[in-house]
C-alpha cells in the first residue's frame, strides 16, 4: 500500500525525471550496485516485518487459548 501511495503523487514524466537524475548522479555503473543495495534493504524490511506479524499472532494464539 505504501509504494501504491507514492506513486499516486508522480506521473510518468516525474518518474523519467528522477529516473535520470539518479543515472546522471550515480553513473551507469554503480546503478546496479544501488538497485542491489536497494532490494537487500527491501528484503530485510519485509523479513523484519513478517516476524513481528508472526509473533503478534502467536501472541494472540497463545492469549486466546487461556
Amino acid at each position: 500500500m505504501g509504494f501504491s501511495m507514492f506513486l499516486a503523487f508522480f506521473g510518468g514524466y516525474e518518474l523519467i525525471l528522477v529516473g535520470f537524475l539518479v543515472l546522471l548522479l550515480f553513473g551507469g555503473k554503480k546503478l546496479p550496485e544501488l538497485m542491489k543495495g536497494l532490494g537487500n534493504g527491501i528484503r530485510e524490511f519485509n523479513n523484519a516485518k513478517a516476524n513481528i506479524e508472526g509473533e503478534l499472532k502467536e501472541s494472540m494464539k497463545e492469549i486466546k487459548d487461556k
